[in-house]
């Protein structure tokens, strides 16, 4: 990344006014080379060639960039983009050489800042792009020292998450929950991606060591099942407790599948074949026999 100046406190402005430029910025536009302009460090937002970047290519190639990229100088040569990564590629696909640009001097927090507000608003995003933008914008903020307060305690982190939710849809709390999803292993994050995992519940398998997230997605592979929201908060519990191994996963899984598999018969559609005077357990004991002379006879009918 692209050398550290002294770095500033950040103000939370709108996106219009990180965004917008200034009657200096707009005559400062230049057009870079498209080779010249380099992805953002760990650019946490997917880049796809979907319906709807062929739909802004198409805007590219028929009124060219309304709206120019941001970017800033790198050490090691060309440009960072900051702002404008769809931009460029819908450029590539339109055949152009060049983007329109404005180039800021801005330190890496700043420059993580601006860039996750100007993608968080996108429609559609999967689970793990917000996960880790939040993440990153949360440790940009927490590196300015914007408060002092923003430490590893509880109170601290929703301190920050408040400043990280602004411009969101998502609350201080949300917030938190999307972060820690970045403790997950990557094939877990993808199943939450592709919502073969509930959010709530990956939330909850997060918090569970990386030895144990891949001894349980072993489990889930060989018995094509996904934990349900009860069985993943059990695994936290006992993650805490004690490092889980594949056994008591399998212990934790099997439990509330055999408890789920119950035959309920009204009291009253039972009480029609057994004289008033039978209890429960005689009930239960007849109802057994005889089902024991039925497996018994379709045994020999076979």
């Amino acid at each position: 990344m692209a050398g550290k100046k002294k770095p500033t406190p950040i103000p939370l402005q709108s996106l219009d006014d990180l965004f917008g430029t200034t009657i200096e910025e707009q005559a400062g536009i230049q057009q870079i080379a498209l080779d010249n302009l380099h992805p953002f460090s760990n650019h946490p937002f997917k880049v796809l060639d979907d319906d709807k970047m062929t739909e802004l290519s198409e805007s590219v190639r028929t009124h060219g960039v309304l709206v120019p990229g941001i970017v800033r100088i790198k050490d090691t040569g060309g440009y960072e983009i900051i702002a404008g990564h769809r931009r460029k590629r819908a450029c590539e696909i339109a055949g152009l050489k060049t983007m329109p640009v404005i180039i800021k001097d801005l330190t890496d927090d700043e420059s993580t800042v601006i860039m996750v507000d100007s993608n968080i608003q996108r429609e559609e995003l999967l689970i793990s792009e917000k996960a880790f933008a939040y993440k990153m914008k949360y440790d940009a903020l927490k590196r300015q020292g914007k408060r002092s307060d923003l430490t590893s305690c509880q109170v601290g982190k929703k301190l920050a998450a408040e400043e990280v939710s602004q411009n969101t849809g998502d609350s201080t709390r949300q917030i938190l929950r999307y972060i820690h999803l970045t403790e997950l292993i990557p094939e877990m994050l993808c199943l939450a991606d592709n919502k073969k995992i509930p959010f709530n519940t990956a939330v909850e398998l997060s918090y569970l060591k990386l030895e144990e997230q891949k001894l349980l997605l072993q489990y889930m592979n060989n018995h094509a099942m996904v934990p349900s929201m009860k069985q993943a908060q059990e695994l936290k519990q006992m993650s805490k407790e004690q490092t889980l191994t594949y056994l008591e996963i399998d212990q934790i899984c099997m439990k509330e599948k055999t408890e789920k598999f119950q035959v309920q018969i009204p009291a009253k559609k039972l009480k029609q074949y057994f004289p008033e005077t039978y209890t429960k357990n005689q009930m239960e004991e007849i109802i057994f026999m005889l089902l024991e002379s039925w497996v018994e006879r379709e045994g020999k009918n076979e």
